[in-house]
C-alpha cells in the first residue's frame, strides 16, 4: 500500500506539473493567434464575392486567337484556384474585364543568311477587376486610386529551328499572364 502512494506521488511532482501547465497555455495562446485561419484558398480572396463576370477579352493585335486563348485561359485559373464561380451573366458579383494591348516578337539571333535563329515573343494586358457598385477590386499598388487596371506582360523565348513556333510562345505567355491575374485577385495583406 505504501509503495502505491509513493508511487502516486512520484506521478505527480510540481516541476511535472507545472511544465504540463505551460505548455498547455502555450497551445491555448498560440491557437488563438491562428483563430481566424481558414482552410483551403478561402481566404485567400475577399470575401462577399461568389460570381465572377468574364466578358470577351478586348484584343487590340492583329494575332485574333490571343482573346479567345486568354479568356479561356483566365476561366480555367478562376475556377481552379478561387472559391468563385464564373458567370455569364454581366449581373455576376464582379466583371473582370481585359484588354490584349500588344503582341510584339523580337529576333534575338540570327544565322549568316539572315533568318531569325531565337525570337522573344512578348504580350501586354490591361486587367481590371471591378465590382458590382463600380468599386475597384484589383488595384496597383503603387498607384491604388487608379481605375484604369494593372497591366500584366509575359515574354518567352522561342527557337524556329528546334520546332518552336510563335503560337506556341504566344500560348506560353498568355497561360502566364491569366496564372499572374488570377494571383493579383487574391486579398491584400
Amino acid at each position: 500500500m505504501c509503495i502505491l502512494i509513493q508511487t502516486a506521488r512520484r506521478r505527480f511532482r510540481p516541476t511535472v506539473v507545472l511544465w504540463w501547465a505551460s505548455a498547455l497555455i502555450v497551445m491555448t495562446i498560440g491557437g488563438i493567434g491562428c483563430a481566424p485561419y481558414q482552410f483551403g484558398n478561402a481566404g485567400l480572396f475577399p470575401s462577399g464575392i461568389r460570381t465572377v463576370h468574364v466578358p470577351s477579352v478586348r484584343n487590340e493585335t492583329f494575332r485574333h486567337e490571343l482573346g479567345p486563348q486568354l479568356h479561356e485561359a483566365l476561366v480555367r485559373e478562376i475556377e481552379m484556384r478561387t472559391p468563385y464561380k464564373v458567370t455569364d451573366s454581366p449581373v455576376a458579383d464582379s466583371t473582370l474585364v481585359c484588354t490584349i494591348q500588344s503582341e510584339i516578337k523580337h529576333v534575338l539571333t540570327e544565322t549568316d543568311s539572315d533568318d531569325p535563329r531565337a525570337l522573344d515573343a512578348a504580350a501586354v494586358v490591361n486587367a481590371n477587376w471591378i465590382g458590382r457598385g463600380g468599386v475597384a477590386l484589383m488595384q496597383d499598388s503603387v498607384i491604388p486610386e487608379k481605375l484604369s487596371g494593372i497591366t500584366f506582360s509575359s515574354d518567352s523565348r522561342m527557337v524556329p529551328e528546334a520546332g518552336q513556333s510563335i503560337d506556341t510562345a504566344n500560348l506560353e505567355n498568355v497561360e502566364f499572364i491569366a496564372s499572374r491575374i488570377v494571383s493579383q485577385m487574391e486579398s491584400r495583406w
